[in-house]
């Protein structure tokens, strides 16, 4: 008895992209998908641009970084 109900779901495992595309649940999952997607997405805001100012920032980082200048070999 335990082996066919192991079999059965087996093929109801295998067979469950054709089954529930034939009784409409991928479609239902898809429109919630969607509709919780635009509600995500009707909660986000807009960050204003501050690329000028994180680019100069990074300019001024880069410049304080010690440096270490190798002394240049005399053979070459």
């Amino acid at each position: 008895m335990g082996l066919l109900a192991g079999a059965v779901l087996v093929l109801i495992a295998a067979e469950w992209p054709r089954l529930s595309a034939h009784i409409g649940i991928e479609e239902r999952l898809e429109a919630r998908d969607r509709r919780a997607r635009a509600e995500r997405k009707s909660k986000l805001r807009v960050v204003h641009d501050e690329s000028e100012e994180f680019e100069a920032s990074v300019r001024r980082d880069l410049e304080r970084l010690p440096t270490i200048e190798k002394k240049r070999d005399p053979r070459r």
